[in-house]
């Protein structure tokens, strides 16, 4: 865990280095600023009960000290905890929170694209943009 943070400051301070503070700041904050997200989600009234009892359970998961694939294993441990990360979000913004995760998000904007990402949800600059129904060019 050490080893995480200390590679984690060294990428903050790499990039305030090349001059790319908003990165750097972006970088240092996305973390705090998802405990602020899951906070503030599970703490709305507008989001669904069952919601709510999914993100106390990726608190809890991201909390246990084991997981699915243990974290001492490089790369696939920390995937693991990031994968059900994006699954939680993936159902919150499925059932039609995308407008609440871009309210209550704190961070900056890059760091909710990546949320978004995340979650398979395209980012843009509106939130509200629908995609047009699917077309079957195989009917004839």
């Amino acid at each position: 865990m050490v080893v995480l943070v200390v590679i984690y400051a060294a990428f903050v301070i790499w990039l305030v280095l090349l001059g790319r503070r908003s990165d750097a700041r972006a970088l240092a904050t996305f973390i705090p600023d998802c405990i602020a997200l899951v906070t503030r989600l599970a703490r709305d009234p507008r989001v669904p009960r069952f919601r709510k009892l999914l993100l106390l359970a990726l608190v809890g998961y991201l909390a246990l000290p084991f997981d699915l694939v243990p974290d001492f294993i490089p790369i696939a441990g920390q995937l693991d905890d990031a994968l059900v990360v994006a699954l939680v979000l993936r159902s919150l913004v499925r059932s039609g929170g995308e407008d609440l995760i871009r309210e209550l998000w704190s961070g900056p904007e890059q760091s909710l694209a990546v949320i978004l990402r995340l979650a398979s949800v395209r980012a843009s600059a509106t939130s509200s943009t629908s995609l047009p129904p699917p077309t079957n060019n195989n009917v004839r």
